[in-house]
């Protein structure tokens, strides 16, 4: 357990999350023959509760909050010793306690604390145990089936879903939030699959309440907005910038922030704010954007 704490606590819980990610959605993804839909948001979730339970022997908690589905899945050991640790380069330290992104009225504000520090090789200790594995990739499964046969529009289907796998046992939790739209694009192959990882949202952390909780009662369930959705994904292609990582040393860490705001933004077309202020802890240099200056920055540069 006090190796799994250490894990948590190390940036390389990017990487691994990205390989949960990208190997399930692998398996479950593409276009589906069915033409009528059998889903509504009336009848979702009880539909996912019954496929799980009689085509998979799945014990899953469904509740649909608003726009929001969330499918909770009770597994034990989510993790196991890594027979090969594998090794990876830590360039940046992130603070991720100090970094904040908030809507404030009209104004998107971010803050951050992004070092770089003396280029370090570093191993990941531990792995996914396949039987957690294999039983996250039934429920990816059968939300495949419910997001490709249920009604389309905004109205008639949930926007976000969020996948909570809770290590019952350890007291672990690890999500991912999804926009219905990007699963429906990566799965037409309209983005990449990295740019898939890149929406996604995936996170893990210690949650002692959830042990024992078989039944999901100790979540907080909660109706996602976008932008909820999007000051995550803010935060979430901010960690696996500097955290994989993907940036190179000497880069401006202030420059690689702003393009990912930009971007996530205009990826969205996301209009409902006035301005932009980043604040950057480490140097003190803040940056001020209207939205139209925003605009025009996510065409000048590529991400």
């Amino acid at each position: 357990m006090t190796r799994l704490k250490r894990f948590l606590k190390n940036s390389v819980k990017s990487v691994i999350l990205l390989k949960i990610s990208f190997s399930l959605i692998l398996t479950v993804c593409g276009c589906t023959s069915s033409t009528a839909p059998a889903f509504s948001k009336e009848n979702i979730a009880e539909a996912i509760r019954d496929i799980s339970e009689k085509e998979y022997a799945l014990e899953v908690t469904v509740k649909l909050v608003g726009s929001t589905l969330w499918v909770y899945l009770p597994v034990e050991d989510l993790f196991a010793p890594a027979d090969k640790p594998e090794k990876y380069i830590e360039r940046f330290n992130i603070e991720t306690d100090k970094n904040k992104e908030e809507f404030a009225g009209e104004t998107l504000r971010l803050q951050y604390l992004i070092k770089e520090i003396p280029e370090q090789e570093k191993s990941q200790q531990v792995k996914y145990n396949q039987e957690a594995l294999d039983k996250i990739s039934k429920v990816w499964r059968v939300l495949r089936r419910a997001v490709f046969s249920s009604r389309r529009g905004k109205w008639h289907e949930p926007q976000f879903y969020c996948i909570l796998a809770a290590d019952v046992k350890n007291g672990i939790e690890m999500r991912e939030i999804f926009y219905v739209e990007d699963l429906k694009k990566v799965s037409y192959e309209f983005i990449s699959w990295t740019e898939y990882q890149h929406r996604a949202i995936s996170d893990m952390r210690l949650a002692p309440e959830l042990i024992g909780d078989r039944g999901g009662v100790n979540v907080a369930y909660r109706d996602i907005t976008m932008r909820d959705f999007l000051l995550s994904q803010i935060r979430h292609r901010v960690k696996l910038r500097f955290q994989k990582p993907e940036a190179k040393k000497g880069v401006d860490i202030d420059k690689e922030v702003l393009k990912i705001v930009a971007f996530t933004i205009k990826t969205y077309d996301f209009r409902d704010f006035s301005e932009l202020e980043l604040d950057n802890l480490a140097t003190n240099n803040k940056t001020v954007l209207n939205r139209a200056a925003l605009w025009a920055k996510s065409s000048e540069e590529r991400f």
